[in-house]
């Protein structure tokens, strides 16, 4: 005997009845959907500075500076996107005058980055704001938040070093 899964099923008119089914065991899921909406926060909270919108751009902003010179490689490899897809990000901040390149002092054939005073000042301002993204997970207490980061900064380090090797 077969089951009508249309009758078994009762019409949802609120979100908080909706039946995950098997996405509520897949960690992908829940990544994806939190990505987006802590994107959608972060966005709104940058907007109308020059890292507004797109990926990768206040990631490459506070690698530079933490690191001046930083070769574009490893900026790509720290943000685990490709290096095409990061070089469109450092031409961007280039063209807003965020960043300047130089020939490496060791090797001159490569790239090295360094933020400009603009860069600089626009540092500061979206670190302030990146600290006050906490806000966005309001409704959990500073212990779970400093577990999810602890467990979510073990399984960014593990897949980056993973990558290394890729290239």
């Amino acid at each position: 005997m077969t089951v009508d899964r249309s009758q078994s099923r009762s019409t949802v008119t609120r979100v908080e009845d909706v039946d995950l089914g098997i996405l509520d065991e897949t960690l992908s899921f829940f990544i994806r959907s939190l990505n987006l909406a802590v994107t959608r926060d972060l966005d709104a909270r940058l907007e109308g500075l020059d890292v507004a919108r797109g990926t990768g751009k206040v990631t490459a902003l506070f690698l530079i500076g933490r690191h001046p010179g930083i070769r574009p490689s490893l900026v790509a490899a720290a943000a685990m996107k490709d290096r095409s897809a990061m070089a469109r990000v450092f031409d961007d901040m280039e063209r807003h005058g965020l960043i300047r390149r130089e020939a490496d002092e060791s090797d001159g054939r490569v790239q090295a980055l360094f933020l400009t005073d603009k860069g600089e000042k626009l540092s500061d301002d979206v670190r302030e704001i990146v600290r006050q993204s906490r806000d966005f997970f309001h409704d959990i207490s500073d212990e779970e938040y400093a577990q999810v980061i602890d467990l979510l900064r073990g399984i960014y380090w593990r897949i980056v070093k993973s990558n290394e090797g890729r290239g």
